[in-house]
């Protein structure tokens, strides 16, 4: 009787600490997640802006500002148009 009440003790012993051990894992994995879903807020949080940026920076007016200014290019009109004619045997689309 003795030494089932002792293997009963080890058994009940090993349990808790696989508990415990189980517990804390569990806590850890927690911890990651939460750390992991905050990340991606502000990685989310973050493309917004930049989204926000890039419509900013492709508005009509300020490409055609950057386009005379940096580029110097002037709007097309006939007196600066050159047309090519098509090459002999190549359909016209």
């Amino acid at each position: 009787m003795m030494r089932l009440n002792l293997v009963l003790l080890l058994a009940v012993l090993l349990s808790a600490m696989h508990l415990v051990q189980v517990q804390y894992e569990s806590r850890r994995l927690y911890a990651e997640i939460e750390k992991a879903q905050a990340q991606a807020r502000r990685i989310e949080v973050e493309h917004e802006r930049l989204q926000v940026d890039k419509r900013a920076q492709a508005t009509p007016l300020r490409v055609e500002k950057l386009a005379k200014e940096q580029l110097q290019m002037r709007p097309a009109s006939p007196g600066i148009t050159q047309y090519v004619a098509a090459a002999a045997g190549k359909p016209q689309p």
